[in-house]
């Protein structure tokens, strides 16, 4: 359950802020690791029938909590992994670019410049890979990102294999702690904010001082009602 938020002594300085923020269907209206890999397929670097369908099944498996992402991430980036980094580099932008930038919504950066403007720490925390979301972190003005990592060869490039904890489900709570505790903080030194729109996030949601339920799915948005957190509707989905 979540923390009840400890009262400061009138003359103790208040507790540092942090504002988390899920991505896929929190920030974006849109999965920025189902849409890399349907952008595989179009730019020809994966059959579109094969690669589609497994692509179709994980991302079934996400929604419903039994993703394995040890197998998914080795499956979606094996094509990159081949490509090797100049291609990567420019299919990278093109993404950006085409699929997107043209999915931001101003509400979205409303609410990132709002929390930055009152002087919270804000940070992405996502279980899409480093790859995909870095550059959309930058894009929204966030430069803290606690996304999936990926291996790297001795030459420096990507093996298929995550490095670390991924940031899922319950390693978003240990990434986070690995965040806190690498700059002299704790859980009960800072007062937190996240926000969600999925129960893989359950574990995450209940750590923190105050979860919103972000265009929250079905059962996130029944549980949210129950529990009295709160729900925001950033934008319409779909």
């Amino acid at each position: 359950m979540n923390r009840p938020s400890a009262p400061n002594a009138p003359d103790a300085p208040a507790l540092p802020r942090l504002a988390l923020f899920d991505l896929d269907h929190t920030l974006l209206p849109i999965d920025s690791d189902y849409e890399w890999g349907e952008f595989t397929q179009r730019i020809g670097w994966t059959d579109p029938v094969e690669f589609g369908q497994r692509n179709a099944e994980f991302y079934a498996h996400y929604q419903a909590g039994t993703l394995d992402v040890h197998d998914y991430v080795r499956f979606a980036t094996e094509a990159l992994c081949q490509r090797g980094p100049e291609a990567a580099a420019a299919a990278q932008a093109q993404f950006l670019r085409e699929v997107v930038e043209p999915a931001i919504r101003p509400q979205a950066l409303a609410l990132v410049r709002q929390h930055q403007e009152a002087g919270d720490t804000v940070l992405v925390i996502t279980a899409t890979n480093e790859f995909v979301t870095r550059p959309i972190a930058q894009k929204l003005g966030v430069q803290e990102l606690l996304a999936v990592e990926l291996e790297r060869d001795a030459a420096g490039w990507f093996t298929g294999a995550i490095r670390g904890v991924p940031s899922m489900r319950e390693g978003k709570v240990l990434r986070m702690e690995q965040w806190l505790a690498a700059r002299g903080l704790a859980w009960s030194t800072v007062h937190s904010t996240f926000y969600s729109d999925s129960m893989n996030d359950l574990p995450l949601l209940e750590r923190v001082n105050a979860p919103v339920a972000t265009n929250p799915d079905a059962r996130l948005r029944t549980l949210a009602t129950q529990r009295g957190w709160r729900i925001l509707d950033l934008f319409p989905q779909g």
